[in-house]
């Protein structure tokens, strides 16, 4: 059997890219998303998602590259003099390991955007994080426990398969990148299936983050294995709005396209993938 959940990050990140995951869900393959709770747009994807109550909708924690929910007094290694948090991960990575960060700041940070997400209305399915920081050693302690506390079935394992390209040229860089976040992702998959969290058994979307066009998303389910997976994406529309305000070198309505696309759910039918969202993972 194989199930397949296709989630979209960064619900309530910008109107656009909110409106992507819902014309994604509506016309295409999304089955999940997960909302970040400081994100500008929150209120905007808060309201969707209270017409669409059938979407799966996780929390993408964020410790990087945004704003924090817990007053900054009380997150204060987390955050610089203006309140925000790191721009980038490799910055917060240094102050993580040179010990700069206090776990009890992120416990306290990463629960006020659970609750938050809760005092929505919207019944949490999984975590997953914004750049992945969710199994950095330590902060996946944090994260199994706060999924615990909350009821929280199931975490994001971001463990794509080191010798899969599925058809995309990376540079280097990602290469070694996603190694390491791979290598880390299958130490955290033992963590939370200790603490009978589920997770899905394999995960793609690293590698062509941003990327996701239509052959790229095709050349995965063609390849698909036996049991369930996640596939990263993360449509929106509008490029000329979302670059300048996100220059990530993303490809936002390539991504939306792909998960729109009529060959794409010919795919999915001719090979009887079943699409679900993490609420049908099981913890095994």
């Amino acid at each position: 059997m194989k199930q397949l959940i296709i989630n979209a990050d960064d619900f309530g990140l910008h109107e656009k890219i909110n409106l992507g995951i819902i014309e994604g869900y509506t016309n295409g393959c999304i089955t999940s998303t997960t909302i970040m709770a400081g994100a500008p747009a929150f209120d905007h994807a808060t309201a969707l998602a209270a017409d669409y109550r059938k979407l799966g909708i996780g929390v993408h924690l964020t410790l990087v590259g945004g704003y924090p929910t817990a007053e900054p007094e009380q997150i204060s290694s987390l955050v610089d003099q203006e309140g925000m948090f790191c721009s980038k991960y490799p910055v917060f990575l240094r102050k993580f390991c040179s010990a700069s960060v206090r776990l009890d700041d992120v416990r306290r940070e990463l629960a006020a955007q659970v609750q938050k997400v809760l005092a929505a209305g919207i019944q949490v399915t999984h975590l997953d994080s914004h750049q992945h920081m969710h199994i950095v050693p330590g902060i996946i302690d944090v994260v199994v426990d706060i999924a615990r506390e909350f009821n929280i079935p199931a975490i994001r394992i971001p463990a794509e398969p080191l010798l899969f390209f599925g058809g995309f040229i990376p540079s280097t860089g990602r290469v070694i990148g996603r190694s390491g976040l791979s290598i880390l992702a299958s130490l955290a998959r033992l963590k939370a299936r200790r603490a009978r969290l589920a997770v899905t058994d394999h995960f793609y979307g690293m590698l062509a983050g941003g990327s996701m066009e239509e052959l790229f998303l095709l050349n995965i389910i063609n390849s698909l294995p036996n049991g369930t997976t996640e596939i990263m994406v993360h449509p929106g529309q509008d490029d000329t709005i979302l670059t300048p305000v996100f220059p990530w070198d993303y490809h936002w309505q390539k991504e939306l396209a792909a998960v729109t696309s009529p060959r794409v759910a010919d795919c999915l039918k001719q090979r009887k993938i079943e699409l679900v969202s993490f609420a049908g993972v099981n913890n095994r």
